[in-house]
């Protein structure tokens, strides 16, 4: 049977199409979601027919959102060569340099360049460092793929570990006439917060064939081969990652009621019901997340949570009956809640008894993303023959820096 509204199968690569099929999977959905509301009101229970039937709109809707993102990132990624033009003699020569290690294995060219440079991205290592451009493009495809990235503060570091020191309280300062005299304020309290990166690797495999082929890009291709498999593992570690030879996410600290809340902790609100929303009122614990978070933060914060939540989060409406849910008003844009842009992040989870499954904030405030110079290439033609590896490594830490900026929504009782 066909549902009314179902999207179809959007045209590859025209995100114009998949747009208008996700607003109509949506006006289909609030009709069967206000079908099944009657039937509950009306009957204490929904038809079992109703209920598929939103289960088949909202499962297409999903699809339809997720083509749209894929074809909005694949239309964002950046060329890396053919765009631009570097007239600086030193990156033209690095990205030649570079281009003879990947396709025949020579190396003189690229030893040489780093004698000179003595980079402090070099490292111990192993293998070469690949061109700055190509660096950058590597860095910008994982911000368009990694959710968590694209929300966070980024600082590029060239040691070990990044150190920084961030007010607990509120800053000193306060009102004084011209020539009054200024009383004593109290000394700051500071937190001494460290962010080691830790090392991210890959490892993509060409035959010679491709390498041999002077049409293939080999620094486009290396790109396109690790920028998912790269913001995969860096959208798990920024969200769940124990700080083990990765980064810290967001979930892996302590958590509190927002009475209870100290620095070290991030507060969460409760929904009343162990594993669900509140059987009555469901919408007002996305109200109270909301107002959880500090005015300040709130004008610049997101949601953060998974497909599946947020098909729960979809069914609810405001006490005026409107949707809290709303699709993006253009192609380039997030779906909305409660106005404020829903990111997804896959690595969230379900809700569940006890599941932070909602995590609302200014994470570009709260959480830091360190990136070390330097993305290394080691090429290995003898592991598989007849393929050639390129182990493909980068340093990357994270970790919240301000615990005031994220909140969460906690599905439990208290």
């Amino acid at each position: 049977m066909e549902t009314k509204g179902q999207p179809t199968e959007v045209k590859s690569g025209d995100p114009a199409n998949a747009f208008g099929d996700l607003h109509r999977a949506f006006s289909a959905f609030r009709e069967a979601n206000d079908e099944r509301l009657a039937q509950i009101e009306h009957r204490l229970s929904s038809d079992v027919v109703t209920e598929e039937k939103l289960f088949r709109i909202d499962r297409a809707l999903d699809d339809t959102k997720r083509r749209l993102d894929l074809q909005i990132v694949e239309k964002s990624r950046p060329r890396i060569s053919g765009e631009r033009t570097h007239n600086d003699s030193e990156t033209r020569e690095h990205k030649m340099a570079f281009r003879a290690y990947m396709r025949t294995g020579e190396a003189a060219g690229l030893k040489t360049m780093e004698e000179k440079a003595m980079s402090a991205g070099s490292g111990p290592d192993g293998g070469f460092l690949v061109p700055q451009p190509a660096e950058r493009e590597i860095l910008q495809r994982l911000a368009n793929v990694s959710p968590i990235r694209a929300l966070a503060t980024v600082r590029e570091i060239s040691t070990a570990t990044f150190r920084k020191a961030f007010p607990v309280g509120a800053p000193v300062a306060g009102w004084t006439g011209e020539t009054d005299a200024r009383a004593q304020t109290t000394s700051p309290q500071l937190a001494d917060m460290s962010f080691p990166a830790m090392e991210l690797f890959a490892m993509p495999a060409a035959t010679q064939t491709l390498l041999d082929d002077a049409a293939v890009d080999v620094e486009q291709w290396l790109a396109e081969e690790i920028d998912t498999v790269f913001a995969e593992q860096e959208g798990a570690a920024f969200v769940i990652g124990d700080g083990v030879n990765k980064p810290t996410g967001f979930l892996n600290y302590p958590v509190s009621t927002h009475a209870d809340w100290t620095w070290g902790k991030l507060g969460y609100t409760p929904t009343g019901a162990a594993g669900a929303f509140a059987t009555s009122n469901a919408s007002d614990q996305i109200i109270d997340l909301v107002y959880a978070l500090r005015a300040g933060y709130r004008q610049n914060a997101r949601f953060v949570m998974n497909r599946k939540t947020q098909s729960a989060v979809r069914k609810l409406k405001s006490s005026g009956g409107d949707y809290l849910w709303q699709p993006p008003a253009s192609v380039d844009q997030s779906a909305s809640l409660m106005g404020f842009g829903v990111t997804e992040a896959e690595n969230m989870p379900d809700i569940a008894a006890g599941s932070n499954a909602i995590a609302f904030g200014y994470f570009r405030r709260g959480y830091l993303v360190v990136d070390r110079l330097g993305v290394r290439i080691l090429r290995d033609p003898y592991s598989a023959k007849p393929y050639v590896l390129f182990y493909t490594t980068k340093r990357v830490g994270g970790g919240v820096q301000d615990f005031d900026a994220i909140k969460l929504l906690k599905f439990a009782a208290s």
